[in-house]
């Protein structure tokens, strides 16, 4: 089976276990304090690199799926007319058109980009490579986000390092990021408290949760800053 094959078999297996259930809801507590404390580091991080505002920027979302980063994005004050998604699965992206009905979305292999050469201010993915297990594939799609990226331009890129319960993933490391994105300037960030112990506390104490996550001990995803030098 290729990898896109299954990367598509995948998420519809997924879907299926996923319906009806509240895991990924804001109503969920520990749902809800994850995307809030990754608000909190993206726009600390987008502003401390200059990314403020972000109503002139280009900005395109790899593997932008139902659409949700995308409307999270847009609350940030991006410019809806420079705002892109692209995503593989083409049923996740007739949700996201319902989701950001305004924006412009392609489904399309992010190998094969729909984007002009250093058109795009600000590339972000958020784990999709960790769905890729590819080795090949995953050079691949990291290629074509360097390809489009503008001169000065940014590449944010969140994903776990460590999933052990889900074997159709594999976490990636500011070492195996380095591989992928060569000649580049790196911060890495560890946040996002490991979900499991966020489900536990977070309809208990939100205070905790901040605690446990300040330390870091506990954190399971990279929030990763990338600037190729050659562009800036």
């Amino acid at each position: 089976m290729d990898e896109i094959t299954r990367i598509r078999q995948e998420y519809a297996s997924r879907a299926d276990r996923l319906r009806g259930s509240d895991l990924y809801s804001l109503f969920n507590p520990a749902q809800l304090f994850t995307i809030q404390q990754r608000q909190r580091n993206i726009a600390k991080y987008l502003r401390k690199h200059g990314f403020y505002p972000l109503v002139d920027r280009s900005i395109l979302e790899v593997g932008c799926g139902a659409g949700r980063v995308l409307l999270e994005t847009l609350s940030f004050e991006a410019s809806s007319q420079s705002l892109h998604g692209t995503d593989l699965l083409f049923d996740r992206l007739k949700h996201a058109h319902q989701v950001v009905a305004n924006l412009p979305l392609t489904n399309a292999d992010a190998q094969n980009l729909p984007y002009a050469s250093q058109s795009i201010d600000l590339v972000m993915q958020l784990t999709v490579f960790s769905s890729i297990l590819d080795k090949n594939v995953r050079s691949q799609v990291a290629r074509e986000m360097i390809r489009v990226l503008k001169p000065g331009g940014l590449i944010l890129f969140y994903d776990f390092w460590l999933n052990p319960t889900n074997q159709q993933t594999c976490g990636i490391l500011p070492l195996e990021i380095k591989r992928l994105f060569p000649d580049c300037k790196y911060e890495f960030h560890r946040i996002t408290l490991a979900p499991p112990i966020a489900r536990k506390l977070a309809p208990i104490s939100w205070g905790l949760c901040l605690f446990l996550e300040g330390l870091g001990i506990f954190n399971t995803h990279y929030l990763s800053i990338i600037r190729p030098s050659i562009l800036t």
